[in-house]
């Protein structure tokens, strides 16, 4: 008797247990009306969605009132949950669609734990799966969002294309191994407080990320004392696990590799794709790696780009009007977020295409007031202009801050069309135990419209004035030859315009490489002290503009020794490894004349 009462007692707490989950899921799926400025929407913003390893996400769902049949869905899959993120939903509702906004796992009410880029190629294709078997779904899904969020579509591609997903529209994407937490090998220092933001609590610690001298304190005293860069946390005193995990893997390797479609796997990719970024986006990287690799693979790859002189912010919504010293043209002035639906409804709904995509690379021309359109990033331009390093001084001199190599004195040096000399090289020194000036040899710019030319310790070199208008278009290449007395160095270039009235026109953001990821991003190989090496660009950023009769193009070419991106000392052992004890002597560094640019150029 004893027995059965205590085998009934267990089936009525287990019968409980099973009705009191019923309930909670009744509670969490059941939609309850709401009513705003006449619309009114059916909300579930409590939803968990059950992952085939038994993880939860948590998502919200909001629906039109007045649409009962089936519908087309948009997703934004996001690490970043916000308490506001029912508007992004309601958004979608507003233009005819599911709007659904789901979460990275263990964010928001997912109890799980919360772990950055690793699970989001099958969880966001296993949202997908759900959201195309509700009711309220006609298995017809499009995604969209930027950075993170444009990283979370691609994702979602890399074993298989969902039969429900029609298009996807990243914007701004971030593509990890490839843009970060590196760029062409470098670590950047920005990274370092993103996995505080997103890791610390179920939506986003902005106290701590948002206190901005508590970073830049951070860098200036890592910089000052030399500690190694996988010491940070240390240093810091709050531990930071994920950054120091990605630490360990500096090339594109199996870890990076599993997270995003690489190399074969953009061959399955058959969906129409419009990605939007901008000439100052620091994830204009990440976009190009996606639109290069797909069209690689995928010679039918229907991918259409969207890109102008827009900030990672800008080139996801609405763009300022006025970013760094420069006032955008009035065509640039586009609305994002509307194109973005605009082509939902060509995709999903069977509208007219936006008529700004009239090709598949849409650029606009930045000073022309225009836009251009080609068929790839290639048929850009028409013709391209070569330009060698040349050791000798330029007739023209310009202002500069912090004066231009040659120890600080204001020099500066020709771009040739021909090779002037192979064997001769402008030779720079750089220190790597000397911190007495923090910033001494920072190279970059301010604002894109300059007075002034900011060369730190590197070379500035400049052509000839031109004698017509052209446009440049895309992104420079070429190489760069040089000899090191190490095994190893990180290098910067930069290109700008200098305008008849003195000016400097920032064309893009600095290109950054690091000497032994550039001929293979895999694998690593060292260079072989003062043995000349020819250095070809990695992913450079691609930029239009109008350059007008009379101006001429100044490239900066610098050794890279900063407090904002990790130090490589050139021993040849893992750069976030080396301290300032690994300095030693002094890098030397010879950059030879038969290095040269090509300029991506298209004339009337």
């Amino acid at each position: 008797m004893k027995n059965l009462i205590s085998t009934s007692f267990l089936i009525a707490i287990t019968l409980l247990g099973f009705l009191s989950a019923c309930k909670q899921k009744e509670r969490l799926q059941t939609p309850r009306r709401v009513t705003e400025n006449s619309t009114t929407y059916l909300i579930q913003d409590s939803v968990l969605i059950p992952m085939k390893d038994g993880a939860k996400i948590h998502a919200i769902v909001v629906r039109n009132a007045k649409i009962d049949e089936p519908t087309p869905a948009v997703l934004f899959h996001t690490i970043y949950a916000r308490k506001n993120d029912l508007e992004k939903a309601k958004m979608a509702a507003d233009h005819g669609y599911v709007g659904v906004v789901s979460y990275t796992r263990g964010k928001g009410l997912s109890p799980d734990s919360i772990v950055p880029y690793k699970h989001e190629a099958s969880d966001t294709y296993e949202i997908i799966d759900w959201i195309s078997k509700q009711e309220w779904s006609n298995q017809k899904v499009g995604m969209y969002g930027g950075s993170y969020v444009g990283y979370t579509q691609w994702a979602s591609l890399k074993h298989k294309v969902h039969p429900a997903l029609k298009t996807i529209v990243p914007s701004v994407s971030a593509a990890p191994g490839i843009a970060e937490p590196m760029e062409n090998g470098v670590f950047m220092n920005f990274h370092y407080p993103w996995h505080h933001y997103v890791s610390n609590n179920k939506y986003l610690d902005t106290t701590l990320y948002f206190n901005g001298q508590r970073w830049r304190d951070l860098n200036m005293e890592w910089y000052e004392k030399g500690v190694a860069y996988n010491a940070m946390d240390s240093l810091d005193g709050l531990p930071n696990p994920q950054f120091n995990e990605r630490l360990l893997h500096p090339t594109i390797d199996a870890y990076w590799q599993r997270m995003i479609p690489y190399k074969a796997d953009f061959a399955h990719i058959n969906i129409p794709v419009l990605a939007t970024t901008g000439y100052y986006d620091g994830g204009q990287i990440g976009t190009q790696y996606y639109l290069r690799e797909h069209t690689k693979y995928n010679t039918n790859a229907e991918h259409y780009l969207v890109i102008g002189p827009y900030t990672h912010f800008g080139a996801q919504a609405k763009p300022d009007t006025h970013i760094f010293g420069y006032d955008i043209d009035p065509v640039a002035q586009i609305d994002i977020t509307e194109l973005i639906f605009d082509w939902f409804g060509y995709i999903l709904k069977g509208k007219p295409k936006p008529d700004l995509l009239q090709d598949k690379i849409n650029y606009q021309v930045m000073g022309a007031n225009k836009w251009g359109h080609a068929p790839s990033l290639e048929n850009m331009a028409s013709d391209t202009l070569v330009y060698y390093l040349n050791n000798q001084r330029s007739e023209v001199a310009f202002a500069s801050l912090f004066g231009s190599g040659n120890n600080g004195k204001d020099v500066h040096y020709s771009l040739s069309e021909e090779p002037v000399n192979l064997n001769g090289y402008l030779e720079q020194t750089i220190d790597y135990s000397d911190r007495s000036n923090l910033t001494w040899n920072s190279s970059g710019w301010r604002n894109i419209v300059s007075d002034s030319l900011m060369v730190g310790n590197g070379f500035s070199l400049v052509t000839k004035p031109f004698d017509s208008d052209f446009e440049l278009n895309g992104s420079f290449g070429g190489e760069i030859s040089v000899t090191i007395n190490k095994k190893d160095f990180d290098y910067n270039v930069l290109l700008f315009e200098q305008t008849p009235e003195g000016k400097f026109f920032a064309l893009a953001l600095p290109y950054v490489g690091r000497a032994s990821y550039v001929l293979d991003g895999e694998n690593r190989q060292l260079l072989i002290p003062n043995k000349k090496i020819k250095l070809p660009f990695g992913i450079v950023r691609m930029t239009s503009k109008k350059i007008s009769k009379g101006s001429r193009l100044v490239v900066v070419v610098n050794g890279i020794k900063a407090p904002f991106t990790e130090i490589n000392y050139g021993t040849g052992k893992n750069v976030s490894e080396e301290t300032i004890k690994d300095a030693k002597e002094p890098l030397v560094i010879k950059w030879y004349g038969e290095s040269y640019l090509e300029i991506p150029v298209k004339r009337d």
